[in-house]
């Protein structure tokens, strides 16, 4: 059986799931969760009154002009996920530290050569988008004894961290040596990580993408590693995934990359969001984690 469709069951064993494309009755899908789904999928329903994703995030799904206006969007925020992503940036921060990836490069040719690690004090880790992911993220690193200021389009707020907002962006850069994007993918954030932004990073700098890869000029951050203005990057999402074999990432010793790993959904624990979200749409109420479509999240 699907995991997913086995995972809802498990949760409710009434409902009547259904796996795309065996649907028997297109008028009787009420609701539907997807990711990545194909084009001129989801206006074949006609009763389909809410769409969630599998996961936190939702381009997939905004970005579909042939969803139709009267559906409602919802995503997965789910306690796993945003441990996980806090984990690996925490873990991607120390790498970067303690220059975990050049000993990796040295033990493939027998070379000892130790390296100063940058200390804790020198370092001011930056995070894009605030959020569920992003408040995770800042939380975890200031627990573990980081520096650490927040930035959002919209100018949210996180506990007493030092927050700014959408046309303080120049002045949160000048301030950060790790930038770590979390952003939601919108029109306004859509390639918001290019070789201006890099440049106005302090020293030490290095970038962390867990948002999207739309989100990554790739040009960009080439020319950032080549003149010096990065000193490095760990990246767990691209344009395409997965990443071609002839991309030009895989011989760049100065850039980590992950399969899309920083965060995977778990059907049992996210089975409990969808079915929950399923009855409060079947009873009229407010939905979880609903997206504003206009915002894009």
């Amino acid at each position: 059986m699907n995991p997913w469709k086995e995972a809802i069951l498990e949760t409710d064993p009434d409902l009547d799931v259904e796996i795309w494309p065996r649907v028997e009755k297109n008028e009787r899908v009420t609701f539907a969760v997807v990711w990545n789904q194909p084009p001129n999928v989801l206006n074949s329903y006609p009763n389909l009154g809410v769409v969630s994703s599998l996961g936190a995030g939702v381009d997939h799904l905004i970005s579909d002009k042939t969803l139709p206006e009267k559906v409602k969007v919802t995503r997965v925020v789910i306690p796993s996920l945003k441990e996980q992503i806090s984990d690996y940036v925490l873990n991607a921060v120390m790498n970067y530290r303690f220059n975990t990836a050049t000993y990796v490069d040295q033990k493939r040719i027998g070379q000892w050569n130790p390296i100063d690690p940058i200390q804790k004090a020198d370092l001011t880790v930056g995070v894009m988008g605030l959020g569920e992911m992003g408040q995770s993220i800042i939380e975890r690193l200031q627990l573990n004894g980081y520096k650490v200021f927040g930035w959002s389009r919209s100018g949210s707020q996180v506990g007493n961290t030092v927050c700014y907002g959408g046309d303080q962006f120049d002045d949160f850069l000048r301030r950060t040596n790790i930038l770590v994007n979390a952003l939601p993918l919108t029109s306004e954030t859509n390639g918001i990580l290019d070789l201006e932004v890099f440049k106005k990073l302090t020293s030490h700098s290095y970038l962390i993408n867990v948002g999207r890869g739309a989100h990554l000029i790739e040009e960009d951050l080439i020319y950032a590693l080549d003149t010096d203005a990065l000193q490095g990057a760990c990246l767990d999402v691209f344009e395409e995934e997965p990443l071609p074999t002839h991309h030009s990432f895989w011989n760049r010793p100065k850039i980590m990359v992950t399969p899309h790993v920083a965060a995977i959904t778990d059907p049992k624990e996210a089975a409990k969001v969808i079915v929950e979200n399923y009855k409060l749409s079947l009873s009229g109420m407010s939905l979880m984690y609903e997206v504003d479509r206009g915002k894009g999240y």
